[in-house]
């Protein structure tokens, strides 16, 4: 592996049923004014909101809602976020959802402590921001891992854009299994998948040679794979959703990326696509990757038939054959678990949307090559 310096910020409380006490712990921590930031309306539907609200009550605090959050949170969300934390003068910030309230809230911790644009500042003048309000996550959607580290997908709708920004870290992370029992089981497939994303992203990045953290990363990706067929089979089985809470935390806190170079290319592209069609990530991935891995047969086997072999348990009788089984088995396990295969079962069908993804995504140096824009396309193209 590469050298490196690992010192993790997040602290986590993890298992069914550990938010009320988990909360209360931390408010006594945190200042009197507190925004609650979530999404749309399930929070309130489930009842879960009232129960935040009395709790953060109890604890002492004041609390300013912030909420319509949206799947893919927008740029203009993250500056009406600003102005309330500015406004109230907020000293804490509670994200509770999923990837898409947590990444905003971590841009709108940033841009709050700024005088200036902050995509402007990250992507002209390639600085990034040093002070933040302090904020923590509960986790009711999980898969994206995003409450483990600093990173946030933002949606610049007057650029045609979504793209990284570099944010805050959460101070904590609260994974209560029960938080995720309100989802619908498709959003909870596809969040799981995000995990598998990951995992296999992070994989297949340099250096190619065995290293640990690539092992623990095949059995965070087995486990993964078959915890998401137990819930499957069973939604009740509270066992699998905790299990695939943590796998989602472990894909993004930084353990399986020790000494790696990473790529993250099959994520770029589906950002660019979500730019233009609002579509779903996990969705998204999930029609993006066998057939990225396929571009990658020649230049990454060796990788991808080591995946296919410890994770699919598949094996041919070349590393080629082995490689492209492997590609097979993760095509055949996306059906088995109901997401989409082609962008037409997700209402995509026009080509220049493609192209335009495409031509606006960002270019990643290659976990095994770096792919050209036309190259990107075919990818896209391939499965209209």
């Amino acid at each position: 592996m590469n050298k490196f310096t690992y010192q993790y910020p997040v602290r986590q409380h993890f298992g069914k049923g550990c938010a009320e006490s988990a909360i209360k712990e931390e408010m006594k921590q945190v200042g009197k004014n507190v925004l609650l930031a979530y999404g749309g309306g399930s929070l309130k539907r489930t009842g879960l909101y009232e129960t935040l609200m009395e709790w953060l009550h109890e604890c002492g605090k004041n609390v300013v809602d912030f909420g319509g959050i949206l799947p893919n949170p927008t740029y203009d969300k993250v500056q009406e976020g600003a102005q309330l934390v500015r406004k109230y003068g907020i000293d804490f910030i509670l994200a509770v959802g999923g990837g898409s309230v947590i990444d905003c809230c971590k841009i709108v911790s940033a841009q709050a402590r700024l005088d200036e644009d902050i995509w402007d500042m990250q992507y002209t003048r390639h600085q990034f921001p040093t002070e933040f309000v302090p904020m923590g996550a509960v986790v009711t959607a999980s898969g994206t891992g995003a409450e483990q580290n600093n990173g946030a997908v933002i949606t610049h709708t007057a650029k045609k854009l979504k793209q990284p920004l570099v944010g805050a870290y959460h101070s904590f992370a609260i994974l209560d299994s029960d938080l995720t029992k309100t989802l619908p089981m498709k959003q909870v497939v596809s969040g799981a998948f995000d995990t598998l994303s990951h995992c296999m992203e992070t994989y297949m990045g340099r250096p190619h040679g065995d290293n640990l953290s690539d092992e623990i990363n095949e059995a965070v990706m087995r486990n993964v794979i078959k915890n998401l067929r137990a819930l499957i089979a069973n939604p009740d089985d509270d066992f699998a959703r905790g299990e695939l809470m943590w796998d989602s935390a472990l894909a993004e806190n930084s353990l399986l990326k020790l000494g790696k170079q990473t790529d993250f290319q099959c994520h770029m592209l589906e950002h660019a696509v979500g730019a233009y069609t609002d579509c779903n990530h996990g969705q998204g991935l999930a029609v993006i990757h066998p057939t990225f891995y396929r571009h990658l047969l020649s230049e990454g086997k060796e990788k991808l038939a080591r995946m296919a072999e410890r994770v699919w348990n598949v094996k041919g009788d070349t590393t080629d054959q082995t490689a492209a089984l492997g590609i097979d088995a993760l095509e055949s396990f996306i059906r088995e678990i109901g997401l989409p295969t082609r962008w037409s079962e997700m209402g995509i069908t026009d080509e220049t949307v493609l192209c335009a993804a495409a031509d606006t995504c960002l270019l990643m140096p290659g976990c095994c090559k770096q792919f050209t824009r036309d190259e990107l396309f075919e990818v896209l193209k391939e499965k209209l």
